[in-house]
C-alpha cells in the first residue's frame, strides 16, 4: 500500500475521504522516475464534479498513453480538508502518487465554467504555487489553462503561464516534445520555454501581450510584446473525431459521482446556432463520430468498468444521422446485462416516441425540454428554430406514450424581451397541461406534472449576444416575479410548479465571463475571503464579491449594463475561433430585427468555420 499524503486521524475527520485517496479501479501507476514529464491534471471542483467530466478523461488518457509522461489527477479540496491544510500547512497533492502538485512539471487546469475561478486560486494556493505567473520561479510546475472558459481567459490571465486554445486532442503532443526538448536542454529557463510555447498553435502566453486602455475603460490596444509572437491565436479543433483518442478504461471511482456513468461523446458541436449558446458557436463544426467506433468503445468501456448505464452525450442529440442505428445496437448488445442507455439533449422538435420508450422507463422518468423562451417572436430573437406547433405536437406525441412529467427550460432577461414574452412562458405550459387533460381520464398515467424552470441570461463571448447589456439583479427578480404571477392565474397551476435561479450568481458571472485583466485583483480578493466553491448555492456569498468589487474600485455597470459598440474591441479579440467577428454582428443584427437563420445542414450561414475543412461543412462534398 502507497504512503498516503493525509494521516489517518485526518482521513477519519473529513467527509467522504475516498475523494483523497487515489487507487480507484483503472487509475494509471506508472513509476514517476522512469518518465520525462510529470503533468497533472486538475478540475477546481469537488472530485465528484470533476471525475464526471469526459474531457479529463480523454486527455489524462492521451497523456497517459505516452511512456515519457504520467499524468495524474487533483481536485478542489472540500471546505473541510482545506481548513485543515491551510492550518497545518499540508501542500496539495496528486491522487495517484500522492506527491506534491508543486513537484510536477505542469499543472494543468480545466475551466468549465466561470464561478470556479476562486478554485483555481485555491488550487494554486494549496499547492504552495505562487498565484500570479509573474511571481513564480524556475523550480515552479508550468500552468496551464483549457477548457471553454479560455473563450476569453482574460480575466484570470495573471494566473497562467500559458492556455491552450481549443480541442485538448490536436497539438498537446507538440507542447510536450517542446518542454522535453527545453528540460533536456541542460539549461532550462522558464521564460525561453514560454516564449517558444507561443509558436504553437492555440497556445497563448499572457505575458507576452499588452493591453491598454481608452479614457472610457474600453480597451485601446491588445499587441505582443515582441515581433515572433503572434498577433492572433487560432482555437484548436479536431477534425476527425473517429480517429481521436478515447478512453477504453475510464477510471471508477469508489464514491458515488454526479455522471456515474460510461458516457460516449456521438457528436461535438451543433448545426442549430442558437444565438445565446456559446458551446454551439465555438465547438463548430458539428462533427459526427463513425457509429462503429462508438460501438467498439461502449463495448469496451462497459466491458472495464461494470458500470449500468451509458449516456449517449452531445449538444443536440436528435441531429446525430445515425442515432437510430447506434440506439439498436446497444439495446440488442446489452439487452441481456441490463444496462440502461439516457439519451438527453433531445430536441422537441424531433422527438421521437419510439426511441424515448425503448430507453426510458415512462413511469418513472420525466422528460426534459428547452424552448428557452414562451413566445415565437422571442424564440425567432434567439434562433431557437421552435415553433408552437412543434412544443405541443411532441408533448403531445410523449402524453400519449404514458409521460406525464416534462420539464421546460427558459430563459429570461434574452434581448429584447417584452413583458408580454414573459407572460407567454405560463401561457405555454398552461397549452402543454391542457394537451395532457386532452386525453381520457380512464388513459392518463395520474395527474400531469410540468415544472417550468428560468435561468437568467448572461451573454457570452463568441456569441452574437456579445454585444448585449446584462440585466441588473433587480430587474432579473422583477422578471421572476412576472413569469410567477402569471403562472399562478393559469387555469392548471396546480399542475405547474415554477424555479428560477439566483440571479446575483449571473450577474457575477456576467461579469467574469467578458470581463478584462483588471479583474484579478478582484478574484484574489474574493479567495483571500473565502470565496471558495462559489458554483455551489450552499458556499456562495455575493457580499463577498460585492466587498471585493468596491475594494478594487470595479466598475460593475462597465461589464454589465452598458450598450457596446460595434467596433469596440473585446478582450477576447485576438482568438481566433472559427465562427468571425463579422458573422456574428450580422447575426446580432438578424437577432434585433427578429429574423431567422436556418440551420447548417438547411443552408451555410458563412460563419467562418469552414476554416476548418471538417465535419457538416464538408459532409456531402465528395
Amino acid at each position: 500500500m502507497k504512503k498516503l499524503a493525509l494521516s489517518d486521524e485526518i482521513l477519519l475527520n473529513i467527509e467522504k475521504p475516498a475523494r483523497y485517496i487515489g487507487n480507484e479501479v483503472n487509475m494509471v501507476v506508472k513509476d514517476p522516475a522512469e518518465v520525462d514529464v510529470r503533468c497533472v491534471f486538475s478540475f477546481p471542483d469537488s472530485y465528484e464534479i470533476g471525475m464526471s467530466h469526459l474531457g479529463l478523461s480523454i486527455l489524462i488518457d492521451m497523456f497517459n498513453r505516452r511512456d515519457d509522461i504520467y499524468c495524474e489527477r487533483v481536485f478542489s479540496p472540500w471546505p473541510d480538508l482545506h481548513r485543515i491544510m491551510k492550518e497545518q500547512n499540508i501542500p496539495l497533492f496528486a491522487l495517484e502518487t500522492q506527491d506534491p502538485i508543486r513537484d510536477f512539471d505542469w499543472l494543468l487546469i480545466t475551466i468549465q465554467y466561470e464561478m470556479c475561478y476562486p478554485n483555481i486560486l485555491q488550487i494554486l494556493d494549496l499547492s504552495q504555487i505562487s498565484l500570479r505567473s509573474a511571481d513564480r520561479t524556475e523550480a515552479d510546475p508550468i500552468v496551464i489553462g483549457g477548457g471553454p472558459c479560455t473563450c476569453n481567459p482574460e480575466p484570470i490571465a495573471d494566473f497562467f503561464d500559458l492556455f491552450y486554445i481549443g480541442e485538448g486532442e490536436t497539438v498537446y503532443d507538440e507542447l510536450l516534445d517542446l518542454y522535453k526538448k527545453h528540460k533536456k536542454s541542460g539549461h532550462y529557463q522558464r521564460a525561453a520555454f514560454l516564449r517558444e510555447a507561443s509558436h504553437v498553435p492555440g497556445i497563448y502566453v499572457p505575458s507576452l501581450y499588452e493591453v491598454s486602455y481608452h479614457e472610457d475603460k474600453t480597451i485601446a490596444s491588445f499587441v505582443p510584446k515582441y515581433e515572433d509572437v503572434p498577433c492572433t491565436v487560432t482555437r484548436q479543433v479536431e477534425e476527425d473525431l473517429s480517429h481521436a483518442v478515447y478512453p477504453d478504461k475510464p477510471i471508477v471511482p469508489f464514491i458515488k459521482i454526479t455522471q456515474d456513468r460510461v458516457v460516449l461523446e456521438i457528436q461535438r458541436g451543433c448545426i442549430r446556432g442558437c444565438r445565446f449558446c456559446q458551446a454551439g458557436m465555438i465547438y463548430r463544426p458539428l462533427r459526427e463520430r463513425d457509429p462503429d467506433f462508438l460501438k467498439e468503445k461502449a463495448y469496451r468501456m462497459l466491458t472495464s468498468t461494470g458500470h449500468e448505464e451509458i449516456s449517449l452525450s452531445s449538444l443536440s442529440s436528435s441531429d446525430y444521422t445515425h442515432l437510430e442505428e447506434l440506439l439498436t445496437f446497444l439495446m440488442e448488445e446489452f439487452k441481456t446485462k441490463h444496462v440502461n442507455i439516457s439519451l438527453p439533449s433531445l430536441r422537441i422538435d424531433n422527438f421521437s416516441l419510439d426511441i424515448m420508450s425503448k430507453v426510458q422507463d415512462v413511469r418513472k422518468s420525466s422528460l426534459t425540454f428547452a424552448p428557452e423562451a414562451g413566445s415565437q417572436r422571442l424564440r425567432d430573437v434567439i434562433n431557437k428554430g421552435l415553433t408552437e406547433e412543434d412544443i405541443l405536437h411532441g408533448a403531445g406525441l410523449a402524453f400519449d406514450g404514458g409521460w406525464q412529467k416534462v420539464k421546460l427550460y427558459f430563459m429570461l432577461g434574452q434581448p429584447t424581451e417584452t413583458e408580454e414574452d414573459m407572460c407567454a412562458i405560463g401561457g405555454l405550459a398552461e397549452k402543454i397541461a391542457e394537451r395532457y387533460y386532452e386525453i381520457p381520464k380512464e388513459k392518463r398515467n395520474g395527474k400531469c406534472q410540468i415544472t417550468v424552470s428560468t435561468s437568467f441570461f448572461v451573454p457570452k463571448p463568441f456569441t452574437p449576444f456579445q454585444w448585449s447589456p446584462i440585466c441588473t439583479k433587480e430587474d432579473f427578480l422583477n422578471r421572476a416575479h412576472v413569469v410567477n404571477t402569471n403562472i399562478k392565474s393559469q387555469l392548471n397551476r396546480k399542475s405547474i410548479r415554477y424555479n428560477w435561479h439566483e440571479a446575483d450568481v449571473a450577474i457575477i458571472e456576467g461579469i467574469l465571463a467578458r470581463g478584462d485583466r483588471r479583474l484579478s485583483d478582484v478574484l484574489v480578493r474574493v479567495y483571500e475571503k473565502g470565496g471558495i466553491f462559489a458554483a455551489w448555492s450552499e458556499f456562495f456569498d455575493d457580499a463577498i464579491w460585492q466587498e471585493a468589487f468596491a475594494e478594487t474600485g470595479t466598475d460593475i455597470p462597465f461589464y454589465t449594463t452598458r450598450e457596446r459598440s460595434e467596433d469596440e474591441i473585446f478582450p477576447w479579440d485576438f482568438i481566433d475561433a472559427g465562427v468571425t467577428k463579422s458573422f456574428l454582428l450580422r447575426e446580432w443584427k438578424r437577432a434585433l430585427a427578429g429574423e431567422i437563420t436556418p440551420n447548417c445542414r438547411q443552408q451555410c450561414a458563412g460563419c467562418g468555420s469552414a476554416k476548418y475543412r471538417g465535419g457538416v461543412c464538408y459532409e456531402n462534398k465528395s
